[in-house]
């Protein structure tokens, strides 16, 4: 359970109080992202349908909700974001784009990105948002999606960047077929709940993840922190804009 509770301690502002991880704990971090995924998009799911029932138009509701998210995971996944953006758009060797990314400041691309990544998230949470309990199950599917990319980033033979921080830790620690089990197992529950457009979404995340993973480690070096980040947010905006097209279907809806 170190590994549960590391991921709890990581991924969320709840105060989980671990020790300095092992290699070991940290991998296992990372396979049990996708279920704290789950857990926090069901309760964003749940702040969406308050919201909603208090009256809040929905892109308000959905831009609160996004807001609730950022703030539940202390903005990690959007700073993530927001950096490999500017990372990827700058020019010069990886160590330039490395010494972008540790800058702290939010360049063109990122704010950009974010504005497209955030605005869409909040558009397809305000679409959802009158079916109910399936926005909430729809939610808690793309927050699990998200993380699940984690496992790809995270692969043997993807080194680190550079040295210390999140992405040194647990560069190389997953095995490959890790991430392609958990899509396997979301895609079956998107499809249980959304039909074949519930695989869409998990299967346009997963490439995209794939896709991002690939550019990123040729253009880095290697892997980081804020690829993780990245990775989420990506998944899990193609996730809910998915899963928002077209209104509610299958036993979900």
């Amino acid at each position: 359970m170190k590994g549960w509770a590391l991921a709890l301690s990581w991924l969320t502002v709840l105060p989980v109080r671990t020790d300095a991880p092992a290699a070991p704990v940290a991998a296992a971090a990372i396979r049990w992202a996708p279920i704290v995924g789950a857990l926090l998009g069901a309760v964003a799911g749940g702040v969406l349908l308050g919201l909603a029932a208090l009256g809040v138009p929905g892109l308000a509701a959905g831009l609160l909700t996004v807001g609730f998210l950022a703030a539940a995971t202390r903005g990690m996944h959007v700073d993530g974001l927001a950096d490999t953006a500017d990372g990827l758009g700058c020019f010069g060797p990886p160590e330039r784009a490395l010494a972008v990314m540790r800058d702290g400041g939010a360049g063109p691309f990122a704010v950009v990105t974010l504005l497209v990544a955030l605005g869409a998230q909040a558009s397809a949470l305000a679409a959802l948002a009158p079916s109910g309990v399936a926005a909430l199950a729809a939610v808690a599917l793309a927050g699990a999606a998200g993380r699940a990319g984690f496992a790809w980033v995270c692969r043997r033979g993807v080194p680190a960047a550079r040295p210390g921080g999140l992405g040194a830790t647990v560069a190389g620690s997953q095995p490959w077929w890790m991430a392609p089990a958990w899509w396997i197992v979301l895609a079956v529950a998107g499809f249980l709940g959304w039909g074949w457009r519930g695989v869409l979404a998990i299967g346009v995340g997963a490439v995209l993840v794939v896709a991002l993973s690939w550019h990123t480690a040729r253009r880095f070096g290697g892997m980081t922190g804020d690829v993780l980040g990245a990775a989420s947010e990506v998944a899990t905006t193609a996730a809910l804009v998915l899963l928002a097209t077209g209104g509610p279907t299958g036993s979900a809806g």
